[in-house]
């Protein structure tokens, strides 16, 4: 079983891209339960009695009060309510685990640690890795046994592991799917994964974790992200679970754009999916999307997937229909269509815009 590397290129650079048989791998993660060896990610810890409620403040999620094992994503973002950076976060043990891309562990690390003052927090790079399990029979007593659990945690809970680390459900990608990740210590994951073969848990390359995220249409920072990104455009809107912004708390960097956005207008994006001509060379990320010649947007992800074939996410004007012909690739040579499932249902009037509304229409 010869593992391939990802390519130097993309966001996976030094992890496994799959074991010879990627669409093989993604079936199993479907029918069975493979684990993906993502310990290229960047994990970080906060500790200290003030580290929720200062987190709280700098952050776009409620975090000031989570209950121990909570796990929620969570993001920073800049002055005018761009995506700066994303995490999904852990509450255990009386530290503060994120987990990150691994491009932004140390500028996240360097934000963070900046942000302190007073407050009685530590930031500190942890040397541990991040290992997803995917597939209906993680539940089976073997594995649960393995892992050391009586049973799998609840979604958006994380356990502590018996040998070290913890354990935390995650919501699963498609409907039945069961997506557990476990954190562990870095020079516990060679062994981790020893055991976790023994026990029928099949190894499966980061290939098979992407090719499901887009088709759940899981935008990833940086990748289906750029610089002018905010959160509506990706569906990072929302209390805890897939949401990343809680609407609901106290000011934060970035909070008046995201107001502004959710009360009074639309977000000029939308992050689709995109199903793509396979008969010719794959596009890349960063590709622009156009339709009638005319730049429409930009290409995310790009992955085979065993059932769809070749699909990628977009950013796309918001609004466009979703039968409008598209053409990608760096010369326009590949065909693509909107999948009509993935568009944003049609967004409500907020209250902010209702009201201008009613102003406008007594001024008549």
């Amino acid at each position: 079983m010869a593992a391939v590397p990802a390519p130097d290129s993309g966001p996976d650079a030094g992890a496994i891209w799959h074991y010879g048989d990627p669409l093989g791998e993604q079936r199993a993660a479907e029918t069975e339960a493979v684990f993906v060896d993502r310990s290229h990610r960047a994990v970080l810890t906060l500790t200290g009695k003030d580290r929720q409620t200062w987190l709280h403040t700098i952050s776009s999620q409620f975090v000031s009060d989570l209950v121990e094992g909570a796990t929620t994503q969570n993001l920073s973002l800049d002055g005018q309510g761009r995506v700066e950076d994303h995490w999904i976060q852990t509450e255990l043990g009386g530290t503060t685990y994120l987990d990150t891309e691994p491009w932004r562990g140390e500028p996240l690390l360097s934000y963070l640690s900046k942000m302190v003052f007073w407050s009685e927090v530590t930031a500190a790079a942890a040397d541990m890795a991040v290992l997803s399990l995917l597939g209906p029979h993680l539940g089976d007593r073997g594995v649960l046994d393995t892992l050391g659990l009586d049973a799998l945690p609840d979604e958006l809970l994380a356990t502590a592991l018996p040998a070290g680390g913890f354990a935390r459900r995650l919501p699963g990608f498609p409907e039945g799917m069961i997506e557990l990740e476990i954190v562990v210590p870095r020079a516990a994951s060679a062994d981790w994964q020893q055991r976790l073969t023994q026990a029928g848990v099949r190894p499966a390359g980061v290939w098979t974790y992407e090719a499901d995220r887009v088709a759940a249409v899981r935008p990833r920072l940086g990748v289906d992200t750029d610089e002018r990104t905010i959160p509506h455009e990706v569906g990072w809107i929302g209390g805890p679970g897939l949401g990343a912004v809680h609407l609901d708390k106290g000011c934060y960097r970035g909070q008046e754009t995201v107001a502004r956005v959710h009360n009074l207008g639309k977000p000029p994006r939308m992050l689709v999916l995109l199903h793509l001509d396979g008969s010719v060379d794959r596009p890349e990320t960063g590709d622009p999307v156009r339709a009638g010649g005319r730049a429409v947007g930009r290409l995310g992800t790009v992955v085979d997937h065993v059932d769809l074939g070749p699909v990628a996410l977009a950013l796309l004007k918001r609004g466009l229909p979703a039968d409008t012909e598209l053409t990608t690739g760096a010369d326009g040579g590949v065909s693509a269509a909107i999948d009509a499932d993935s568009v944003p249902a049609a967004d409500e009037i907020g209250a902010g815009r209702l009201a201008v509304e009613r102003l406008r229409g007594g001024a008549r």
